[in-house]
Formats: structure tokens, sequence, C-alpha cells
């Protein structure tokens, strides 16, 4: 992209006022940015109102500045790599771009291998997202790692949103996977400029991400991480992929506008059910009785995504890994727990074990894998314990 380019798409895209819709409008009536602004104001008219054609009259004051920090961000050589995709551009994705509202720029910061693809960078791998509560309990965010590696083996790429919780398991399960490493393994959707990582918990993460896969924003360099910001991603997200796996969401969460927006873009809805005591499950199970389809396994999401028909290709193992072994009083322990969130006390009540007792044995099962101590004295059992 040329400088003088880069100066156009910037002006069109920060112009107070002028939104994505009203910049589609003028990008399909009079061409590229920089033809739009060789055209007088009336010309402009035809595509947007008297107040936006008066705004596009008139560079923003911040376009200078921020072209000179977006090309300096560009001439960095080094890794990770940098890009700007804009929508007149041939490497801009196609499931995105079918979209309805698609964003006019897209900055990526990833493996050079993926960031410089030629033509392009998203295919030919197929994405399925994964979102879900940025407080998910022990069991959703093992859920995460679990199925996201699977799936990232069974050749999928995991696209989410960097948030705590689900997001980053989901990252980081992806990353853990073993599958060609042609692909990326993973493109986090951000909602910030990509000269920022928020949350800052996240930032290891994020350097993984560009490792092997792609960081993707639609906002200009030093965008602050603005609450408006993260819903408006969501339909990136969605966007990119052919489907969208909900782990666990609280009946109001962004993971439930994530599946919305799958669902009118025409994409696959999935969703893991969860303990009917658990608000973090009421958004899926919600999701199911609209029609999302109930996954158990990563199979239930392979064969919903085959290409045509085709055999897609499966992943050693796709369930939940087997627990170390279980002594005999620990079954006693783990038949008691089930498989909701329960208190030491009503441990004691249902074993009839002493207090002592139970907690040396759960510190074995913590040691294990097979239990986890939640917030509030609870514990739960893991995987298929």
């Amino acid at each position: 992209m040329e400088r003088d380019e880069l100066a156009g798409w910037l002006r069109l895209s920060t112009t107070p006022g002028v939104g994505r819709g009203a910049a589609r409008r003028l990008l399909a009536a009079l061409g590229l940015p920089q033809a739009i602004f060789a055209q007088p104001p009336a010309a402009w008219r035809s595509c947007v109102t008297p107040a936006q054609a008066a705004a596009l009259a008139r560079p923003p004051e911040t376009l200078e500045a921020l072209l000179e920090q977006t090309w300096a961000w560009l001439q960095d050589a080094g890794e990770p790599a940098r890009r700007i995709v804009t929508l007149g551009d041939a490497a801009y994705p196609p499931a995105l771009l079918a979209t309805e509202d698609p964003p006019l720029l897209l900055y990526l910061l990833g493996a050079p291998q993926f960031v410089h693809a030629q033509g392009q960078p998203f295919a030919p791998q197929r994405c399925l997202a994964m979102v879900g509560s940025r407080n998910p309990t022990a069991q959703g965010a093992q859920h995460a790692r679990q199925f996201a590696r699977a799936l990232r083996d069974a050749g999928l790429t995991i696209v989410s949103g960097l948030a705590l919780g689900v997001d980053a398991a989901a990252h980081e399960g992806a990353l853990q996977a073993s599958a060609d490493p042609a692909t990326p393994a993973t493109i986090a959707v951000v909602g910030t400029g990509l000269d920022r990582v928020y949350p800052r918990a996240n930032r290891e993460l994020a350097q993984q991400i560009a490792r092997h896969g792609l960081l993707v924003s639609e906002y200009p360099l030093g965008t602050p991480p603005l609450p408006a910001n993260f819903p408006r991603r969501n339909r990136i997200i969605s966007g990119l992929s052919q489907g969208t796996l909900v782990v666990e969401a609280a009946l109001q969460s962004g993971s439930l506008i994530t599946a919305r927006l799958a669902a009118e873009q025409g994409r696959e809805v999935f969703a893991i059910p969860g303990s009917i005591h658990a608000p973090q499950s009421r958004g899926c199970h919600a999701l199911l009785r609209q029609g999302a389809k109930l996954v158990e396994a990563a199979e239930d999401v392979l064969e919903e995504l085959q290409p045509g028909g085709a055999a897609s290709p499966r992943p050693a193992s796709v369930a939940a890994p087997e627990p170390a072994p279980a002594t005999h009083r620990h079954q006693e322990v783990l038949q008691a727990l089930g498989h909701d969130p329960l208190g030491l006390d009503a441990l004691v009540a249902r074993t009839g074990r002493d207090a002592a007792t139970l907690q040396a044995w759960l510190l074995e099962l913590e040691l294990d894998g097979l239990v986890a101590r939640l917030p509030g004295g609870l514990f739960q059992r893991l995987g298929a314990a």
C-alpha cells in the first residue's frame, strides 16, 4: 500500500459522523478513497447526507499524526509482521465480505507466512469461532482448551476475542495442538489498536498468537479499550468463521451477541450444555432452546462443517482426556461431588467423613487434576472424572 492510498483510507474511515455504511456507499459509487476525495463535495451528496459531505470535506485534525504513526508501523520489517487489508483488496476475507457490515480496514499482526500470504491470508483453512464467559467455571475453561485443541488438530483455525476466561483458554488450546503449521493455529480479533494489548494479563498470550497465528483489528493504532468496541468486534469473530461454538455464557453476555450475529450471517451456532445450577450455563441452554446444535464432543462440530460433504480430518482424540486413575477412596469423594460445585460441609454430609480427611483427599484429587478448587470454598469435578 502506498502512503497516499493509506491516507485516503484513514481519512475515509476516521472522519467523524461518517459511518461504515456511508463509506461503503461512497466506495461503491465513486471507487477507492483517492478517487472519492478527488471529487467535489456535490458528488458525495448522492451517497451521504449534507452533514456527512461537509465532514468529509475537512480532513480530521488527527489524520496527519495517525498517518505518520500507521505508516511507521507498516514499515517495521521485523517480526511479528504487519499489514493492512482494505475492503477493496483481493486479500480481504471472502467470508467477512459476505456479511452485512464488513469493516473498511483490517489491521493484521502475526506470523509472516500468514500476514504476507499471496492472495488470501485467511484461506484455505476453515475457521471456527469459540467464545464464552470471562468468568468460566473450572469445567468450562477446561472444555474450551480441550475442544480448541481437538478442533485445531482436525484442521480448523480457532477464532476468538483474546478476552479473559473462555476466549483465552480457546486460544491456549489451539496453540497446544499439533496441527499443520501451514495454517494459523488461532486468530484473535481485538477491540483495540494492534499497538495495545487488552487485557494486559493476556500480553504473553498475544505474543504467542502473533508467532503462530494472527491478531486482527478494525481499529486504528492507538485506539484504547473502549467498552463499545468489544460488542462491535464480535461481528468480525463470527464473520470470519463457518460457525460459532459457545462454551459457557450467562443470559446477558457478549457471547450471545456473537451467537446471534453468527445466526444472522447464516453461520452455524453450537453450544455446550452445562449444569442447571450454574449461571454460566444459562446462555448456552437458551441457545439450545432456540435451535443451536448441542455439542458433547468435537465430532459434533466437525460433522456440521465438512466442506462439500468431504470427510473432515479427525483429531487423534476429540473427547476429554482420561483422568489419572482414582483410588477407591477417591472414587467415593468423586461420586459424592457429582458434577456441580459443592462445598466441604455438604460433602461431609453426603459422605459421613470428617472434614480433615476430606480436605486431604480433595488435595490429592486436585494434584491429580481430577478436582478444581473454586472461589467461595467450593469444589468441582473435572473432565470425565
